[in-house]
């Protein structure tokens, strides 16, 4: 076969595959057709979205993803059936834009990069991304980590702004990848890397799901302030008006303290940890006046 040949046939493969995920009428009518909603969740970012001892998908994020469940349900008019993907933090955008999920039920943050290829429903976390050593480490800022390991996971911002901090700052770092936050919380704790860099919320978790919480220490030096949101195809504003309403109407119930509370200050399964997390003012402030903005000053960063 000429090597045009291969070429127009390649390029009307990847045609078709976008047709798929941005089929006539958007994901409202994709749903209509299908009679299912497929959520992309996660197996580990505790408290969001992970599998209890029962092998259920649950979470703060899933609980909101069901929310917007039932409004597209209403929008609709039809019952639907509720499928659950896992994805991970280096495939879940690629299955966003091919059309295998729906809405990404995690903790993934929304920047203006992966808003060239994703849109976001309204934030519904804030965080600072820190680092995670044992105390008898010493390690106090990013700068205690010249010439040590660090590991961050695969395929979030968290690597890549190490990555370019490393270089920036001269750190000599030797940076190793995890495939998902336990397996990089492992590698930390085991002494493969001196100290660990995600999200403190999710660093949080992993303290308080530890065998002997009181070694470690979370850094007091925020790297960075980002927002997380739900994710969902790009150019579809009828599902994305679905969404945001669905999600807004749910910030401004009086039940959302109590679902924060649930997440975030309660005993969670499977082992009845409770993170004591108090709710950020960040976040305070997001939920009184949502928006999906990717910006960081959006948020108080400076």
């Amino acid at each position: 076969m000429s090597l045009p040949r291969v070429l127009i046939l390649l390029t009307l493969a990847c045609l078709g595959g976008q047709a798929t995920a941005q089929e006539a009428g958007g994901t409202l009518a994709k749903i209509k057709r299908t009679g299912a909603i497929t959520l992309g969740v996660r197996d580990g970012s505790i408290p969001f979205s992970y599998l209890d001892d029962k092998q259920q998908y649950q979470g703060y994020s899933v609980d909101l993803c069901m929310k917007i469940v039932f409004a597209v349900q209403k929008h609709l008019g039809m019952p639907v059936k509720v499928v659950m993907n896992p994805v991970t933090s280096a495939n879940r955008i690629p299955l966003m834009a091919n059309g295998t999920i729906d809405l990404e039920c995690g903790s993934t943050t929304n920047n203006a990069e992966r808003q060239k290829q994703v849109a976001f429903a309204p934030t519904m976390f804030v965080i600072g991304s820190r680092l995670l050593s044992k105390k008898s480490s010493n390690i106090n800022s990013l700068a205690d980590m010249k010439g040590k390991t660090l590991v961050a996971t695969a395929g979030t911002t968290t690597l890549k702004q190490m990555t370019m901090l490393n270089a920036e700052k001269q750190l000599g770092m030797n940076i190793v990848v995890g495939k998902d936050h336990p397996e990089s919380f492992l590698m930390m704790e085991t002494g493969r890397a001196a100290a660990e860099a995600n999200d403190d919320i999710l660093l949080a978790s992993q303290v308080a799901s530890a065998r002997n919480p009181g070694e470690y220490v979370i850094g007091k030096d925020a790297l960075s302030v980002e927002p997380y949101g739900i994710m969902m195809r790009r150019d579809d504003p009828a599902f994305k008006a679905v969404v945001d309403a669905a999600l807004v109407q749910a910030y401004q119930s009086a039940e959302f303290p109590k679902l924060y509370q649930k997440w975030f200050q309660s005993p969670i399964p499977p082992k009845g940890i409770n993170l004591n997390f108090p709710m950020p003012e960040q976040l305070k402030a997001v939920i009184a006046k949502p928006t999906d903005s990717p910006d960081p000053a959006a948020y108080g960063a400076r």
